[in-house]
């Protein structure tokens, strides 16, 4: 078993953007959703809604601990997820464990890689940071929106996992 680190340890840990020990909340297990975004028979379907779209992310693990989803770390929250027709659009806040996360980025590109290869193409999807939730706020939703940095994470088989 490791030993307990101490507060000092902490404190830096987490001032070079690393949560050693972060809150894992438990989480009530809801129903499965199961969705079929080609269409109905004759090419409808009901809207998605935010219910579906959490389900597709809620069991994504965090990379620096991969023991826990980001729904157990309260990253991802189903409140956080916004859904709309006209134009068909998601938008995916999320919240990191800390306010200088390392991680951030990267947890958002896992969730652009998701919904990208789970959603159809006509939806328009912005994941970002939570207002106010991260130092870097700025910056990191600015890396979220490039386009090509996307692409490029689109390529990446260990995002994925």
């Amino acid at each position: 078993m490791a030993e307990p680190i101490s507060a000092a340890e902490s404190k830096a840990a987490e001032e070079a953007g690393q949560n050693l020990n972060p809150e894992i909340h438990r989480v009530a297990r809801r129903k499965r959703i199961t969705i079929d975004l080609r269409g109905a028979t004759n090419g409808e379907r009901e809207p998605v809604t935010r219910e579906e779209i959490f389900d597709l992310i809620r069991d994504v693990r965090d990379p620096e601990h991969e023991e826990a989803t980001l729904e157990e770390l309260r990253v991802a929250r189903i409140e956080d997820v916004h859904v709309g027709e006209s134009p068909p659009y998601v938008d995916v806040f999320f919240t990191p464990t800390i306010p200088h996360c390392s991680m951030a980025t990267l947890i958002g590109l896992c969730l652009s890689v998701k919904l990208l290869r789970s959603l159809p193409s006509k939806f328009k999807l912005r994941v970002a940071i939570a207002p106010g939730a991260h130092a870097s706020e700025d910056e990191i939703n600015k890396q979220l929106a490039d386009k090509e940095r996307v692409a490029a994470a689109l390529e990446n088989p260990h995002l994925l996992k």
